[in-house]
C-alpha cells in the first residue's frame, strides 16, 4: 500500500499555514550574503584609520621638520622614487629574482614539511623518535644557520634556497602533524564501520579533515619564506629586493630603502590574500561553522 506524500495537497485537503509563507530557504542565503557583505565592509573600514594616521604623522613630521629628511624622507619623495623604480624596470628585475628564490626555496620546504608532518601525524612511533630532534631544529632561527651553511655550500643560490626552505619547513610540518592528529575520532570510527582500507581512510577522511590546518601551515610557511628571503638578501646577495634595501642604505638614499620596503610589504600582502582566496575555494565544500 503506497503511503501518500505528507505535503501533497489533495482535493478538499486543508492548506497548511506554512504553505502561505514565502520561501524561507530563499530568504536566508540573501540575508547571509548581506550580513557577510556588511561585516566585510565594517572590517575594511576599521582597517584604514591606523595606516592613515601613521601616514599623516609621517607627513607632518616631514612638513614641520620633526625628523630630518635625510633620515626620514617625506611620503611624496618615497612614492616618487617607487614610481621611478617601477618605470625604469629596476624594481621589477629585483622582484623577479627574489620571487624565483622564494618559490624555489618554498617548494623544497613545502615538500619536506608535508612529508615530515604527515609521517609524524600518522605514526606515533616516528613522532616519538623524531619530534624532539625536529623541535630542537625548529628553535634555531634562520639567521643562526647562516655561518654554518656558508662554510658548507658557499654564498651562492644554494645558501638562499636552503635557508628559505628551512623557514617554510617548520610551520608546514607542525601544522600538518597537528591537523592529522586532530582529526575527530568519530569520523575515523565511521570509516572503520564502513570497512575503509587504509588508503581510503587517508584519502576520504584524514586528509579532507586536516586540509584547513595544513593550508594554514602553507600560508605561514610562505610568509616565513618571504621574510627569510629578505633577511638572506640583506646579508648575502648582490641582487634582489633585499639587496636593493642594502644598496640604498649604503648610499644613504633612504627614499630608495623605504620604496623597497614598501614593495616588500605590498608583495607579502598580495601573496597572503591570494592564499586566503585559494583557501576559501579549496574549502568551499565545508558547511558554515565547521
Amino acid at each position: 500500500m503506497a503511503i501518500p506524500a505528507l505535503n501533497a495537497a489533495g482535493p478538499g485537503s486543508p492548506v497548511s499555514p506554512l504553505d502561505a509563507l514565502p520561501d524561507a530557504p530563499t530568504r536566508r542565503p540573501v540575508a547571509a550574503r548581506q550580513n557577510a557583505a556588511w561585516t566585510w565592509a565594517r572590517r575594511s573600514l576599521w582597517a584604514w584609520p591606523f595606516p592613515l594616521a601613521v601616514l599623516a604623522l609621517w607627513q607632518l613630521s616631514a612638513l614641520w621638520g620633526w625628523v630630518p629628511e635625510q633620515v626620514l624622507p617625506p611620503p611624496a619623495a618615497v612614492f616618487k622614487v617607487f614610481g621611478e623604480l617601477l618605470a625604469s624596470g629596476e624594481l621589477w628585475d629585483h622582484l623577479r629574482i627574489s620571487m624565483v628564490r622564494v618559490f624555489a626555496g618554498f617548494g623544497i620546504g613545502l615538500s619536506l614539511g608535508l612529508v615530515l608532518g604527515g609521517a609524524m601525524g600518522l605514526s606515533p612511533t616516528f613522532r616519538d623518535y623524531f619530534f624532539p630532534l625536529f623541535k630542537a631544529f625548529s628553535q634555531v632561527p634562520v639567521i643562526g644557520w647562516l655561518p654554518l651553511l656558508i662554510l658548507v655550500v658557499g654564498i651562492d643560490e644554494g645558501l638562499k634556497f636552503l635557508l628559505i626552505a628551512k623557514a617554510a619547513l617548520v610551520p608546514v610540518a607542525i601544522n600538518t602533524c597537528q591537523g592529522i592528529q586532530n582529526v575527530p575520532n568519530r569520523l575515523v570510527e565511521v570509516a572503520r564501520v564502513y570497512g575503509f582500507t587504509r588508503w581510503q581512510m587517508l584519502r576520504r577522511v584524514v586528509f579532507p579533515a586536516a586540509t584547513a590546518p595544513i593550508w594554514n601551515g602553507v600560508r605561514y610557511g610562505l610568509t616565513h619564506a618571504w621574510l627569510a628571503l629578505v633577511v638572506v638578501e640583506l646579508l648575502a646577495s648582490s641582487e634582489g629586493i633585499g639587496f636593493l634595501i642594502v644598496y640604498g642604505r649604503q648610499l644613504f638614499q633612504l627614499d630608495v630603502v623605504l620604496a623597497a620596503v614598501l614593495a616588500v610589504g605590498i608583495v607579502g600582502f598580495v601573496i597572503d590574500k591570494l592564499l586566503a582566496v585559494s583557501e576559501a575555494w579549496l574549502l568551499r565544500w565545508r558547511k558554515p561553522g565547521l
